[in-house]
């Protein structure tokens, strides 16, 4: 007898086979099922919104309109929201709405991505621009935060009378939380501004971490920046492992995103007794897994309940490869060992795009070995990563055992990061 799993992994999941005989606990976030009528929910939120008047009298028809929403990385459901929030905007003329790709640091979409994100009436109907954080001409510059780090936004979304948020929420590994004022920091603002949001000092703090927002240096200055930029509305979503929406949260920006936290906190963070010798985690598919780099999300979450010494089996698709854009994949060959990547990324004056990924990383695998299943990645690629290659994880599975023990425990996250496990007793949000 064998004990089947499926992990979310690209569109189609993979089953895995592990044997009755040994330890396993499999960890999944409460399910929640999709709410019966999804336009319905995000009208009534629009129309009955958090903390604030709803949308329709807070926009005039002469007002400018920018809306950013999240881009191809994120599993948010753009083509299902989007044009919901813009039949409440019918009242404006489209010619004063301006759509805005939330890229952060990343590369923009194609021209068939957008269409697949958004849907071809929005990308026909509306001005839809892809924000570009190293062109400082489409930049504004508001001053410094108080963390000392200058603030840069673009200049369309600044320029505009109204500024709605939008985006989905869900753990992060160490902003706390995602939605909310991430459409702004990273979103929407300048490279300088990104790269010392995630600077070093700011992801290492040890509140920079899954389920943290208070006390967390990284999302404090993403609400500050965020709330120096004057947002009008926030339309958030949480989703289930079926990419259906499970609950809308919209409204005043900050009493808004709190009531999604919530909801999503009581649903993705889930206790355990005590660490595993083995974890074996997803990356929740497509479009999270579509690189290594996004990964990295997985490893970390399986991190919080893997022992010292013990090992993660990671499974992500990764189609778009470590990838070759951005210098996540460069940083990685400048160190022959995770601590040497430690030591670089952590020297002063060290500040380069990608950074924050690989120092998770670094800090994982100072914790734990990890092993990579990806369809689209090369032994070499993944040993150049630093990583090992995993070709079958129940092969995997079977050599740890031999390593560990036939007592080893495992750990199963089948929805990788959309689970954030923790050890029961300790803070919900710490950094292992």
């Amino acid at each position: 007898m064998v004990k089947r799993v499926r992990l979310a992994y690209g569109e189609e999941g993979l089953w895995i086979e592990l044997p009755d005989g040994l330890d396993i606990e499999v960890v999944e976030p409460r399910f929640v099922p999709g709410l019966p009528d999804e336009r319905e929910a995000i009208l009534r939120a629009l129309r009955e919104p958090i903390g604030s008047p709803p949308l329709k009298e807070l926009v005039r028809p002469d007002d400018t309109v920018v809306i950013v929403f999240s881009d191809i990385t994120r599993p948010m459901p753009n083509a299902r929201v989007l044009p919901v929030l813009l039949e409440e905007l019918s009242h404006v003329p489209r010619s004063h709405i301006v759509l805005i790709n939330a890229l952060g640091t990343h590369r923009p979409q194609t021209e068939d991505e957008l269409m697949e994100m958004l849907g071809r009436e929005v990308v026909e109907n509306y001005r839809v621009v892809q924000h570009d954080c190293r062109d400082k001409e489409r930049l504004v510059y508001l001053g410094e935060s108080s963390f000392g780090h200058p603030i840069w936004v673009n200049r369309i979304y600044m320029e505009c009378s109204v500024k709605i948020l939008t985006g989905f929420i869900e753990p992060h590994f160490f902003a706390g939380f995602s939605g909310g004022p991430k459409a702004v920091l990273p979103g929407v603002a300048g490279e300088e501004t990104i790269l010392r949001n995630h600077g070093a000092e700011m992801v290492g703090h040890p509140n920079a971490t899954w389920g943290v927002t208070e006390g967390n240096p990284v999302w404090e200055e993403m609400r500050e920046v965020a709330a120096k930029t004057e947002p009008t509305f926030l339309l958030n979503v949480a989703i289930n492992k079926k990419k259906e929406i499970t609950g809308v949260f919209a409204g005043d920006v900050w009493k808004a995103h709190t009531a999604g936290v919530e909801f999503v906190r009581k649903v993705a963070m889930v206790p355990v007794h005590e660490p595993f010798d083995i974890v074996i985690t997803s990356n929740s598919g497509y479009p999270l897994d579509i690189n290594l780099y996004q990964a990295v999300k997985g490893m970390s979450a399986a991190a919080q309940v893997v022992r010292e010494g013990g090992s993660i089996i990671i499974a992500a698709e990764c189609r778009d490869g470590i990838p070759d854009h951005g210098e996540y994949k460069n940083i990685l060959k400048t160190a022959k060992s995770p601590q040497e990547l430690l030591e670089r990324i952590t020297a002063p004056g060290f500040l380069v795009q990608d950074q924050w990924e690989a120092q998770v990383q670094a800090l994982v695998q100072l914790k734990a070995a990890v092993y990579v299943k990806s369809t689209y990645l090369t032994d070499e690629q993944i040993r150049d990563a630093l990583l090992r290659p995993c070709h079958s994880i129940e092969g995997t599975v079977e050599q740890l055992c031999r390593r560990y023990g036939p007592e080893a425990r495992i750990c199963v996250l089948p929805e990788g990061p959309q689970t954030i496990p923790y050890i029961q007793g300790e803070a919900s949000g710490t950094r292992s």
